[in-house]
């Protein structure tokens, strides 16, 4: 061997050979490592059969990391832990034993949950069923998912698990193919919630309709589901003969609902007609606009038009389609001008009139008020209805919400002034024309009038008229013991102090209550009869004469007090000054004047000096008083009878049960009586 080579050797010493034992090391391990691991899979394999429980599968479960054991699982109790773990120190060939062993203990509450966490991968945490097998309800799981489902089960094994647990866990986990990423499906003992985003619209669908049908024993909780993103957002209101058509989107389910609302009070306008909804919730609205704003600008547009199409696209609102009349068209304009809701376009707006055909109009009652809608040809026509509708009612107010079109069937107004005292009589109903056909539907509170309606339509209609009525009865005959009759009676009227406004014979609020008890008496008593009187106004001192010519040496009389003068709200009759309006009073300074009496200047002068004088100073000369003409005063007490008498009648009484008396009422109240 060369000396220079020798050298380096001995420079170098042992690190000569660290490469080759580094080889040797390397390719040990890479033969040994695997054949060790396989040994000990194998060795733990056995201790964990050992854990086998009821469910068939063990407790433990083992992986191995180089020559470390990992023991993971939940121990039925401390001393089974502790004796498996004793089993893996004496195995031989695990470097170290790593334990991660919990013991079974009760959940409460009981909770579960699945997360997808990737496309085609589910996340398993929180509590499992000690009764059931973590393998047997990976199956199951799974099954629900679909294939192809990787699972990632951390979920723990315990006790207090709710009934048919595996039924929920499965549909929870079926839910989850509907969600994307994030998607999260959870059990809390009975309750199930649901929350991600869907991954299209079917979707979406199929997960609202699954969640109607819980499984037995469970409810559904929270439920945080967002509608899928759409490209094009889009929102239609069709008008069709039959009905109405929605379709499209809205952002979430309340907002569909508001534009099912909207879309049956527009149907109910025309008789027969339906709502098909199609609408499907997505996201893609813009978010500077209202949903609930642009569903309700959309109906206001659909409610110009006969028939025809509202849409929103593209960020703006279009309408097409027939015009509800010629007045339509500038009012459509108008809107789509002045009343689009802020971030929304103005779109196209193609409209045509044309003849209305069929003509309607509809006479609507409800509680809280009575609705005209529809078409009448001219502002006569209009007031005609409203003025036969006027006296009947007493509380609710009326709602005009008619429109003037051409095209009306000859007539119209008589046939509605008719059915005008028809609808009053109704507790809720209406009466629908369309064309030459009128229909009364509804529900009354007194079976007389629902038994009457359809002859009092038969004879109130004009020639060439058809009429339909359906009016029921709300509650049934109601029949009372004539003793009884006359105790309710008493009790009825009793403290009852029904005072009519001054010079009036309009009844006031007050009334009410008295009247619709003595209404529901006289139809639970047949027998009964009343008697009504009606009562005056209290009477007024007289204003005492002026001072006549030559009067003027006896002391004057004190001048009157001044009162309030109301004016009369009847006609007076010819002839009668006490019935016709006064004048108003004059002012202190007249007042003053006419009490302070004058000097009588013209007492010695003969009566051509007096009328010279007077006339020079601007003024009649006095003349004595001549007597009023004698007139009967007007009935105001026996209009106030009838007025009670007519709201009885209304209210359901016969009318052979409610008589006027001759006799005036005591001065100030309408008085009650029984007659036998």
């Amino acid at each position: 061997m060369p000396d220079s080579f020798a050298q380096g050797l001995r420079r170098v010493g042992w690190l000569a050979g660290l490469p080759a034992l580094a080889l040797i090391w390397a390719g040990a391990t890479l033969y040994a490592a695997p054949r060790i691991a396989e040994r000990l899979e194998a060795e733990g394999a056995r201790v964990a059969a050992g854990t086998a429980t009821e469910t068939g599968e063990p407790w433990l479960r083992l992986t191995v990391e180089g020559r470390d054991l990992v023991a993971a699982g939940e121990a039925p109790d401390a001393g089974a832990r502790a004796a498996t773990l004793f089993r893996l120190a004496v195995l031989d060939g695990p470097r170290r034993i790593v334990s991660r062993i919990g013991l079974v203990e009760t959940a409460a509450p009981f909770q579960w949950a699945a997360i997808r966490v990737g496309p085609a991968q589910v996340a398993l945490e929180g509590s499992r069923p000690v009764e059931i097998g973590r393998r047997a309800l990976e199956v199951r799981v799974t099954g629900a998912l679909g294939p192809g489902t990787s699972l990632d089960d951390t979920a723990r094994a315990a006790k207090g698990a709710p009934p048919d647990f595996p039924s929920a866990a499965a549909f929870l986990a079926a839910r989850l193919s509907g969600l994307a990423s994030g998607g999260r499906a959870a059990l809390s003992d009975t309750v199930l919630s649901l929350s991600g985003e869907a991954v299209d619209v079917p979707a979406y669908e199929a997960l609202r309709a699954a969640l109607a049908e819980p499984p037995a024993g469970f409810s559904i909780g929270r439920v945080e589901i967002l509608p899928p993103r759409v490209a094009q957002y889009r929102f239609t209101v069709e008008k069709e003969a039959g009905g109405i058509v929605l379709d499209g989107f809205v952002p979430s389910a309340a907002d569909r609902e508001a534009a099912k609302r909207a879309a049956q009070e527009a149907a109910q306008e025309t008789a027969g007609a339906t709502v098909d909804d199609r609408l499907v919730a997505a996201r893609g609205l813009d978010p500077a606009i209202d949903p609930k704003g642009l569903i309700a600008f959309a109906f206001r547009l659909a409610a110009l038009i006969q028939t025809g199409r509202v849409t929103f696209t593209d960020g703006a609102m279009s309408v097409s389609g027939d015009a509800m009349d010629a007045q339509a068209i500038p009012d459509a304009e108008a809107l789509m001008r002045d009343g689009r809701p802020a971030g929304v376009a103005a779109g196209r707006i193609s409209l045509s009139a044309r003849p209305l055909s069929p003509y309607r109009v509809a006479i609507r009652r409800t509680p809280e008020a009575v609705t005209l809608t529809g078409h009448v040809p001219d502002v006569a026509t209009r007031e005609r209805v409203l003025d036969a509708l006027r006296p009947r009612l007493f509380r609710e107010p009326i709602l005009d919400r008619t429109r003037l079109a051409d095209g009306a069937p000859p007539n119209l107004g008589a046939a509605l002034a008719a059915a005008a005292p028809l609808v009053a009589d109704l507790a809720t109903g209406e009466a629908s024309v369309s064309d030459r056909t009128l229909t009364l539907t509804g529900e009354s509170l007194y079976r007389e009038v629902a038994a009457r309606a359809s002859d009092r339509l038969a004879e109130a209609l004009p020639p060439g008229w058809t009429g339909r009525a359906s009016v029921s009865a709300r509650q049934p005959a109601e029949r009372r013991d004539p003793a009884t009759c006359r105790a309710d009676f008493a009790a009825a009227t009793a403290g009852a102090d029904l005072r009519f406004p001054a010079d009036s014979a309009v009844p006031g609020p007050a009334f009410y209550p008295t009247l619709d008890a003595l209404a529901a008496l006289a139809k639970a008593c047949p027998s009964l009869r009343i008697a009504v009187s009606g009562p005056a106004d209290p009477a007024k001192a007289p204003p005492t004469p002026a001072a006549g010519p030559g009067e003027g040496a006896h002391p004057a009389a004190p001048p009157e007090p001044e009162r309030t003068r109301v004016a009369s709200t009847a006609e007076a009759p010819p002839g009668n000054p006490a019935a016709r309006p006064e004048a108003k009073p004059a002012d202190k300074h007249d007042a003053k004047a006419e009490a302070k009496p004058a000097p009588n200047r013209s007492a010695n002068r003969s009566g051509k000096e007096a009328d010279k004088d007077a006339t020079k100073r601007g003024k009649a000369a006095p003349k004595k008083p001549e007597p009023a003409a004698e007139e009967p005063p007007q009935d105001l007490p026996r209009l106030r009878a009838q007025a009670v008498v007519e709201y009885l009648l209304q209210a359901g009484a016969r009318a052979d049960q409610v008589i006027i008396l001759t006799d005036q009422a005591p001065a100030g109240r309408v008085t009650f009586a029984l007659q036998p």
